[in-house]
């Protein structure tokens, strides 16, 4: 804290800030730590770990990027300040706007949810989209992410039955199995990436806030419209934990749809099912990786959240689960 604290006061509308200020927020996610600074209406998002592998000054510049080019959408805090990494802050840290708000409850909260996706998704892409990623073709860079990751199939603890069943999909993926045409369009929009529903914010009133943008980049809208209904995602955040029905995927789709152009929702609309099962295979590679690594992935983690998060990559590794949520596009 008094590393923060003299990073913070280095920011010229910060000079004046006490140390008493900082009130460290209750630890949520599994790589970032938050401090409220009181009377400041402002956050300081300190880095654990770079879930994208990525060097301290890089994944900085790449979250301010994200930050300020959000801001715009009208549903993300607003960029306030950089931390250098320096001695007590190895990976640095942002300072960004705070959101009173609640956490999601599900599905009464989605199509807030749905609203503020569709806010990000037109956001006009700029010419020069460097730091932030933009794959040419965002369905390969997804299917080339989800190759990276496979091995950690094999490195987890899994059941044969959960092997045979990950690998039927995996082979589904790679032969383009309910893949729309070839010649369908490939809309490309800025993205969130981690839509989970925890990590937004419902303000009072009633507006859904996405808080966490480490990995937002450009990318295909239909990614952020699976992950954000997933079972895999609905029950990440144990303040949300909640699953849902066919009809609440199809309403929370539908009040997407409603507030994008039309032109967009039609380019979408072919792709739904193959990036929602090649979203799926990301986040169940990932929560493989996470039941081998878990413990030492993101340090300083709360030992409740990490049960929370080892109890759920069991649940979703476990092949009645698998069967479960492959059932939509089988």
């Amino acid at each position: 804290m008094e590393a923060l604290h003299a990073a913070l006061i280095r920011l010229p509308r910060l000079a004046d800030l006490p140390a008493d200020a900082l009130e460290p927020m209750p630890l949520k996610g599994v790589a970032h730590d938050h401090v409220r600074l009181r009377g400041r209406r402002l956050i300081a998002r300190i880095p654990r770990w770079s879930q994208l592998g990525l060097d301290a000054w890089t994944a900085l510049d790449r979250q301010a990027a994200a930050f300020r080019r959000a801001e715009m959408s009208g549903h993300t805090p607003r960029f306030a300040g950089l931390l250098p990494p320096g001695e007590g802050l190895p990976l640095g840290g942002l300072v960004v706007g705070e959101v009173e708000g609640r956490s999601p409850v599900l599905p009464d909260d989605m199509p807030a949810i749905a609203r503020a996706l569709a806010a990000l998704h037109r956001m006009p892409p700029p010419d020069f989209h460097e730091p932030l990623p933009a794959p040419p073709d965002p369905v390969a860079a997804l299917l080339a992410q989800v190759e990276r990751q496979a091995d950690w199939f094999d490195r987890a603890d899994l059941s044969p039955e959960a092997r045979a069943l990950i690998a039927e999909e995996l082979a589904a993926a790679r032969a383009g199995d309910l893949a729309p045409p070839p010649a369908t369009p490939v809309p490309l929009t800025a993205v969130g990436v981690d839509v989970h529903p925890g990590n937004f914010l419902i303000d009072h009133h009633g507006k859904a806030w996405f808080t966490d943008l480490e990995k937002l980049q450009y990318g295909h809208p239909a990614g952020d419209l699976a992950h954000a209904s997933l079972y895999t995602s609905t029950k990440w955040d144990p303040a949300v934990n909640a699953e849902l029905a066919p009809a609440d995927v199809d309403s929370f789709v539908a009040a997407w749809a409603m507030a994008v152009p039309g032109d967009l929702a039609d380019e979408v609309r072919p792709w739904l099912k193959p990036l929602r099962r090649l979203t799926w295979l990301r986040t169940l590679s990932w929560m493989a990786r996470w039941s081998v690594e878990g413990a030492t992935l993101s340090p300083g983690m709360p030992e409740i959240l990490r049960a929370h998060m080892d109890a759920h990559a069991t649940d979703i590794l476990r092949p009645e689960r698998i069967e479960q949520v492959r059932r939509e596009w089988r």
